[in-house]
């Protein structure tokens, strides 16, 4: 005779429930950590006396990686490590000073937009179109050959001419939140104008600039690192990922750590902020998933 088996049903009990609902994709925790490994990285260099970056010598110079210089040596005997190390500031500084810039910018124009109807609407979405109409990196190089290198002025030039497509998101997304019912009864029992922004748009509005910030900072990193390997981003000699990169663009056959270990820190970068802008947006999907199945 065949015995018929009886399903065990699943186990139940806090810990388990704990595991079945949790909400926090692999790709966030990969992004996190690798994100917060490059700020510890960034805040120690702060401390570091990296002198080897700038210090030249000619009788090492394109040594490959050894015990004395582990990532190698450049055309002028500068340690490659120290140079690399050197970089995250200025790298991620930039990205980090972009990305605030253009999300003030753009959440503000956005906002502005999508919440107030007639004139102020009809106005700001032809400025956010006028804006994305123009291309990004043309732009920012015209603007940076003007106003000069540095960091403050390559900065504010990303950030400046990056917010378009962040105000087109928060506008898109604002007109869909103010006919939600929450604002709409906050509206109906007094609630209005910028305190409703504050207290009920801008909470709402939290899962979407999490991402687009992560985006954001990973189109910026690159435009720095492609500005300074055109020559027109950090002062020629600095430090710099981009600078490094466009360094090695002689030495790919002779020496090609020195374009190996740039390349490398830059994709880590970028991995780590696409991966944590896709973990936010997979987290978000699954709460609302779960929340309207509840």
């Amino acid at each position: 005779m065949t015995e018929l088996r009886q399903e065990r049903p699943a186990p139940r009990g806090p810990l388990f429930a704990r595991r079945r609902t949790s909400s926090t994709p692999a790709a966030l925790w990969i992004g996190a950590t690798i994100a917060v490994l490059m700020l510890l990285t960034t805040l120690v260099t702060l401390f570091l006396p990296l002198d080897g970056a700038q210090t030249t010598d000619l009788a090492a110079r394109l040594s490959p990686p050894g015990s004395e210089h582990p990532l190698g040596t450049d055309q002028l005997g500068r340690d490659m490590a120290a140079r690399l190390l050197s970089g995250f500031a200025w790298s991620l500084g930039i990205g980090a000073v972009a990305t605030l810039l253009a999300m003030l910018i753009g959440v503000v124009i956005g906002i502005l937009g999508g919440w107030y109807p007639g004139i102020v609407r009809a106005v700001l979405n032809r400025v956010i179109d006028i804006g994305i109409s123009f291309p990004f990196l043309v732009v920012a190089v015209t603007v940076v050959a003007v106003v000069g290198r540095g960091f403050w002025p390559l900065a504010l030039t990303l950030g400046a001419v990056s917010w378009p497509t962040v105000a087109r998101v928060v506008y898109a997304e604002t007109l869909s939140l103010r006919e939600r019912e929450f604002i709409v009864a906050a509206k109906l029992i007094g609630v209005r104008g910028p305190w409703s922004i504050l207290t009920h748009l801008l909470p709402a509005l939290r899962p979407t600039l999490q991402v687009i910030a992560a985006f954001t900072f990973a189109d910026l990193l690159v435009a720095e690192s492609g500005l300074s390997f055109l020559g027109l981003g950090a002062p020629l000699g600095d430090a710099t990922w981009g600078n490094m990169l466009a360094d090695s663009r002689a030495f790919l056959a002779s020496a090609p750590w020195m374009m190996l270990a740039p390349a490398t820190v830059i994709v880590l970068a970028v991995l780590a902020a696409n991966l944590l802008g896709d973990g936010l947006s997979a987290r978000d999907r699954l709460r609302n998933k779960r929340g309207t199945t509840a």
